[in-house]
């Protein structure tokens, strides 16, 4: 499978691009930065340019591949981008009929404590530090229910994405975070890179958002 994989050289894009490369699948890199880019694997084809002012590059790419997945985040202070850039994406796989996979965020998650709340609506639950990108995840979601006409799936990180190892064991959800033994929504980057390509092969049916998370034996006794 072609895969062309935008924001390549985050945490999330990284370890995405690692795993379909693991899988044998023909990857096609994109990020800003050249050198970021060179440190990826020998196979990783690469292209440089900005989501933002290269829209039609976009499509373009897009056009030459089977699959779009979507790692972008913005930088600190710019995290209202993340919906502009999220739009330019799925305009691009409305033109290119490309079924197009974008990382969410926890925002609009329901906490697991029955309470009703969101990860960004509960009170406390979220440090004031990370409540801009919350608060852009959030419009980027309300975003997806704009393109009905487009193949996009979301998949949404738990509360908490780690450097870890890569175990393959994960519990997939949809609009609830999943808690460990302590309560705590959390996975690795790996195990969120395996999660985001299993999506693709399956083939699961589009317009979907997911969430998945790590949930030991003694969470669900």
């Amino acid at each position: 499978m072609k895969i062309v994989i935008f924001g390549a050289t985050g945490d999330v894009g990284s370890a995405t691009i690692l795993e379909a490369v693991h899988r044998g699948h023909d990857v096609t890199a994109v990020a800003r930065n050249a050198d970021k880019l060179a440190a990826l694997p020998d196979q990783v084809a690469r292209e440089s340019l900005d989501v933002l002012t290269q829209p039609a590059k976009v499509a373009e790419l897009m056009a030459r591949h089977d699959i779009a997945i979507s790692a972008l985040r913005p930088a600190s202070g710019s995290e209202g981008l993340l919906v502009d850039m999220s739009q330019i994406l799925l305009d691009a796989a409305r033109k290119t009929k490309t079924p197009i996979y974008l990382t969410g965020g926890a925002a609009t998650l329901k906490l697991a404590d029955g309470s009703g709340h969101t990860v960004l609506s509960a009170p406390g639950f979220l440090p004031d530090a990370v409540r801009p990108i919350a608060k852009a995840c959030a419009a980027q979601d309300a975003l997806f229910d704009q393109y009905e006409d487009v193949q996009w799936t979301c998949l949404r990180p738990p509360a908490m994405l780690f450097a870890g190892e890569k175990t393959g064991q994960y519990v997939r959800g949809t609009d609830t975070l999943i808690p460990d033994h302590d309560g705590m929504a959390r996975i690795s980057f790996a195990d969120f890179g395996v999660s985001m390509v299993d999506l693709v092969e399956d083939d699961t049916p589009t317009q979907q958002r997911f969430t998945v998370g790590y949930q030991t034996q003694a969470a669900v006794a």
